[in-house]
């Protein structure tokens, strides 16, 4: 193999983006095992569609099994929030129905004390607010007693 770096530009590093809201969506998506094998997270890639940082990607890791339940309740919220975000709340077999579907992905900046300054996902929202109303949450309708029917009542000027 030859290389002549004469003729090729170097990378630059890949610095963290400005902590803030980005218009995303999810490209891709996949059930990876755990670093200890005992469990498994989704992950999603996301790119950002617009404004200065356009194309640079993220990920988001959502722990769906994991001896702390702790992480995977933080998960689940998280999924809700992004599939309220795009309006698909059933994912039937994978993350698929998510793709390509426009967001706003709130993004955070953090030292990390081994790779320097990273991004992490800290939440989605819906692009627009007509989205946002469409998609609320709401929670599950718990069934009511029927109501008893209101009795007739004769009022006295009627009584004869």
């Amino acid at each position: 193999m030859f290389f002549n770096a004469r003729e090729v530009a170097p990378s630059a590093p890949i610095e963290a983006i400005p902590a803030g809201d980005y218009e995303a969506m999810v490209t891709h998506s996949e059930i990876k095992f755990t670093k200890d094998g005992t469990g498994r997270y989704l992950e999603l890639t996301l790119e950002i569609q617009s404004g200065q940082f356009q194309g640079r990607k993220l990920w988001d890791r959502l722990n769906i099994e994991n001896r702390n339940q702790k992480a995977v309740e933080i998960a689940q919220r998280q999924l809700s929030s992004l599939c309220h975000a795009v309006g698909v709340l059933e994912l039937p077999h994978d993350a698929t129905p998510l793709h390509n579907r426009p967001m706003i992905v709130k993004v955070a900046a953090k030292s990390d004390p081994e790779r320097g300054m990273v991004n992490e996902v800290k939440g989605y929202k819906a692009k627009s607010a007509t989205a946002a109303a469409s998609t609320a949450f709401q929670p599950p309708r718990v069934a009511q007693p029927a109501a008893q029917a209101p009795r007739a009542v004769t009022p006295p000027w009627a009584a004869a």
